[in-house]
């Protein structure tokens, strides 16, 4: 561990299980780089559970599912906010936090499911179903959420749904987030076409060759996969719902049936915990990474811009979900 400074090797301990000492010399300058640049800017950096651990547990301040970065983003108290996430997510950020600095180090992080509907797909679909409320996943653009009623993730669509107290709802863009709420709900779902393309690659078979190859193994999934792979997980959640999960089950043997990144960072804790990892990568989660973190804090780029009349129509749709 030579030749790291005193902060970056003191944060070394979090990760040696999962990055190689061999490697650390790599990360560290930026890591250094990173606490001070935070402390000279009194700035923030939220990431979500899916970025690599160097950034997980050495750099960032608040991390979790999109629901808890919505959430957490409220409370910041710092000038700058930088997303250590995907284009959506430092939007929502930017939604509620509209007088702070919101910083993407990647303009390029962006999300197949926002890619896959756009404002005017909503309007459409208003005709369609006239007078259907139209509940929109959080992996949407500002534009898309402006057209909504109320949005959701997939940790409380369930209970967005429901606090409609309406007969059917318009679920939009994952069919299979809405396939798997519908099987849960006497709500009617009218689904959109999205898939996220991490999730949407997991099978049946692959649960099962898991199945066979791990014996006893606890399969964890993301209520993004299809529901075939869904009804073959002992358990179905978000992110954060698939973290608690074994931090209160503790089982011996784990997959997390999602983006490959999760499992090195809730292993961290658990180290008696084997985790079985199948590695579906998010191409643009990994377009963040230390070196454009520091970046975006040298350089303030890529600062988020949203249209103020659109923005309060998004902010509001927000809003009703966190209310929730």
């Amino acid at each position: 561990m030579s030749g790291t400074s005193p902060s970056a090797a003191s944060l070394y301990s979090r990760v040696e299980k999962v990055i190689p000492a061999i490697e650390w010399p790599v990360f560290a300058a930026d890591i250094d780089a990173i606490l001070r640049l935070k402390r000279e800017r009194n700035a923030v950096i939220l990431a979500h559970n899916y970025q690599t651990p160097e950034i997980f547990h050495c750099v960032a301040d608040i991390v979790g599912d999109s629901l808890a970065l919505a959430r957490k983003a409220m409370e910041v108290e710092a000038e700058a906010i930088v997303l250590a996430g995907v284009h959506f997510m430092a939007e929502t950020a930017k939604l509620l936090n509209p007088e702070k600095t919101v910083l993407i180090p990647d303009m390029g992080a962006g999300c197949s499911l926002a890619d896959s509907i756009t404002p005017e797909d909503v309007r459409l679909m208003r005709q369609r179903y006239p007078g259907v409320p139209v509940v929109t996943y959080v992996n949407t653009s500002a534009a898309v959420k402006a057209e909504s009623d109320i949005c959701c993730t997939s940790g409380n669509a369930k209970a967005v749904v429901e606090s409609l107290g309406v007969p059917r709802v318009i679920m939009l863009p994952d069919e299979y987030l809405a396939q798997n709420i519908a099987a849960q709900t006497d709500v009617e779902i009218i689904a959109w076409k999205g898939h996220c393309e991490v999730h949407e690659r997991f099978t049946p078979a692959d649960i099962r060759e898991l199945r066979e190859a791990h014996p006893g193994v606890t399969v964890l999934a993301h209520p993004e996969c299809p529901p075939e792979v869904v009804a073959e997980a002992d358990f179905a959640g978000s992110t954060a719902a698939m973290s608690d999960y074994v931090g209160r089950e503790k089982p011996a043997r784990v997959v997390l049936i999602t983006e490959c990144s999760m499992s090195d960072n809730v292993s961290v804790g658990y180290p008696d915990i084997e985790f079985i990892r199948p590695c579906n990568l998010c191409p643009h989660m990994k377009r963040i990474t230390l070196g454009n973190i520091r970046a975006a804090l040298e350089e303030n780029r890529h600062a988020v811009t949203i249209d103020p009349d659109l923005a309060v129509r998004a902010r509001l749709a927000v809003e009703r979900m966190l209310a929730v």
